[in-house]
C-alpha cells in the first residue's frame, strides 16, 4: 500500500500544471532574469490582470519567453476563427492566439483529423491569450503560446455560428472516474492522438488515464509515440497538446522530457489508484493556495511584450 501511495504522490507531483496544472519541472537551465522590482510601475500587480486586458498580439518577432506556467509570448499569431478543417471555439475568451508554430501545428493536425471517418476536422479550444501570460481564469499553463486544447467531440459541422460555439459543449470519453473509456471512444480518437503525438514539434500530450491505457492496449507496430501521451485527470473532454520550445528560442524553458519507455505501466498505475485508492496520508498538510503571479515574477522580456504596440 505504501508503494501505491508513493505512485499516486509521484504522479500528482508530475501533473500539477497541464491545462490548469503544472506538469513536470523544467530542465535544469540558468534561471531567466525576471522583471523583479526593476521600477516597472506595474511590477507588483497580478500579471493576469495586465495580460488578460490585452486584445491583440505585440508587434514584434514571434518568441516564447519563460516556462509554460510562468511566461509570455511575443508576436503571437491568431488561429483563424474558421478554416477548411477547423473551428475555434468559445471566441468570447479571445484565446485563439499562439506562437506561429502552434497555429501551424493545429492546422496540420486538423487536416489529418478531416481524413478520419465521421470527422470534418477539429474543434479547437483554448490556445493562449494575445500576449500569453497568466489567464484571468481556467489555466495555469498556456502562457507562452505553445499549448493547445483539442476537443474530443468529432467536428462534424464546421459552419457553427459564434453563438453556437459559445453554447455547444464537447463530449466526455471517460468512465469510472477516468479509469476506462466510455462508448464515445472511437478508433478515430486513437488515430488523431497518434498523429498528434507523432509530430516532432510535440513534447507531450495530456489526457485522462483510461485513454492512455486504452491506447496502450490497442497500439500496434511502432509504439514510440505513446511516450509523449501522459495521463492526467480532468482531460476527458479535450486533450492538451504541448509543443517543445521552437529551435532558436533562447528565452524559452522546455520541460524535462518524459521518462524513457512507452509510459504504459505508469498509466496503469494511475488506473489502479482510481479503482483502489490508497488511504489518505494522515500527516499530509493542507495545500496553501498560491498567490497570483505578479508581473515582477515573469521573465524580463515580458515587460516589453506587455508594453509593445
Amino acid at each position: 500500500m505504501k508503494t501505491a501511495h508513493f505512485i499516486l504522490t509521484s504522479v500528482l507531483a508530475f501533473g500539477l500544471l497541464a491545462c490548469s496544472e503544472q506538469g513536470a519541472p523544467p530542465a535544469q537551465v540558468a534561471p531567466l532574469a525576471t522583471i523583479g522590482t526593476s521600477g516597472h510601475k506595474d511590477s507588483l500587480k497580478p500579471a493576469k490582470q495586465l495580460f488578460g486586458a490585452k486584445s491583440a498580439a505585440s508587434q514584434s518577432a514571434a518568441a516564447p519567453f519563460g516556462s509554460y506556467a510562468k511566461g509570455c509570448v511575443a508576436g503571437a499569431a491568431q488561429l483563424a476563427e474558421t478554416g477548411p478543417t477547423w473551428q475555434a471555439m468559445r471566441l468570447s475568451r479571445n484565446r485563439n492566439w499562439a506562437h506561429p508554430e502552434t497555429v501551424s501545428f493545429v492546422e496540420d493536425l486538423s487536416r489529418k483529423a478531416a481524413q478520419q471517418p465521421g470527422w470534418n476536422g477539429l474543434y479547437v479550444g483554448d490556445l493562449s491569450q494575445p500576449r500569453g501570460g497568466p489567464m484571468l481564469s481556467g489555466h495555469a499553463s498556456h502562457q507562452i503560446g505553445l499549448d493547445a486544447d483539442i476537443w474530443l467531440r468529432p467536428a462534424t459541422n464546421l459552419s457553427l455560428s459564434v453563438a453556437e460555439r459559445e453554447n455547444i459543449s464537447s463530449i466526455s470519453l471517460r468512465r469510472n472516474a477516468g479509469a476506462f473509456v466510455n462508448d464515445n471512444w472511437t478508433p478515430q480518437h486513437a488515430e488523431i492522438l497518434k498523429a498528434a503525438a507523432s509530430d516532432p514539434r510535440v513534447a507531450r500530450i495530456f489526457i485522462f488515464p483510461g485513454a492512455k491505457v486504452q491506447l496502450c492496449e490497442t497500439a500496434t507496430g511502432d509504439r514510440s509515440w505513446l511516450r509523449k501521451i501522459r495521463p492526467w485527470y480532468g482531460h476527458h473532454y479535450h486533450f492538451h497538446v504541448r509543443l517543445a520550445c521552437p529551435s532558436g528560442s533562447t528565452g524559452c524553458v522546455d520541460q524535462t522530457p518524459p521518462p524513457a519507455g512507452d509510459g504504459c505501466a505508469d498509466a496503469q498505475a494511475w488506473v489502479n489508484n482510481i479503482l483502489n485508492p490508497p488511504p489518505p496520508n494522515p500527516n499530509a498538510k493542507p495545500r496553501k493556495p498560491k498567490p497570483p503571479i505578479r508581473l515582477a515574477d515573469l521573465p524580463a522580456q515580458c515587460a516589453d511584450v506587455l508594453q509593445s504596440q
